[in-house]
């Protein structure tokens, strides 16, 4: 049988202006603590490039601070808005790139795998992923749910990634 993952993963819910990223230990058996969660907030009248650039920092700084061993990032959703599609897909493609440039793995889960991982239901609500994390963290982050959303896509990568054979 393939072995479980057990580390540190960094978990982001990427978004343009008000990304999350958290920061999660895996210890195997359902034993998770959440070592940092965070939104990085970006004023309005940064400009997309400005902003993108944050994000690779972000990222950066969490693999300079933390033994982050995978980075996992939350798929886009489908969004009716082709505009609102390529804003997401950069901002993911920043936090992507910064952690490709270290030299880590990154894997992506599609937000319904996320959610029947984490919850046991895909169409969970973001305030039953957020009890969910705090639950299996015993940390409350309350209403920041980019910070929650990103917890649950580190603990998804946790509960469900084997070594391949």
């Amino acid at each position: 049988m393939p072995a479980q993952f057990k580390g540190v993963v960094l978990g982001i819910d990427p978004s343009l202006r008000g990304s999350g990223f958290a920061v999660v230990e895996y210890r195997g058996n359902q034993q998770v603590r959440l070592l940092e969660a965070t939104t990085l907030h970006l004023k309005r009248d940064l400009s997309m490039p400005e902003c993108l650039g944050a994000i690779g920092n972000q990222v950066e700084d969490f693999i300079d601070q933390h033994q982050i061993e995978h980075v996992a990032v939350e798929q886009t959703i489908y969004v009716q808005n082709f505009q609102t599609a390529q804003v997401l897909g950069a901002a993911r493609g920043a936090a992507i790139a910064a952690a490709a440039m270290r030299g880590l793995p990154v894997f992506e889960y599609a937000p319904l795998r996320v959610k029947q991982a984490v919850v046991g239901m895909g169409r969970a609500s973001k305030e039953q992923v957020a009890r969910t994390v705090h639950t299996l963290t015993g940390v409350d982050v309350g209403k920041r749910y980019d910070e929650s959303d990103a917890a649950a896509v580190a603990l998804c990568h946790a509960f469900t990634w084997r070594e391949p054979q």
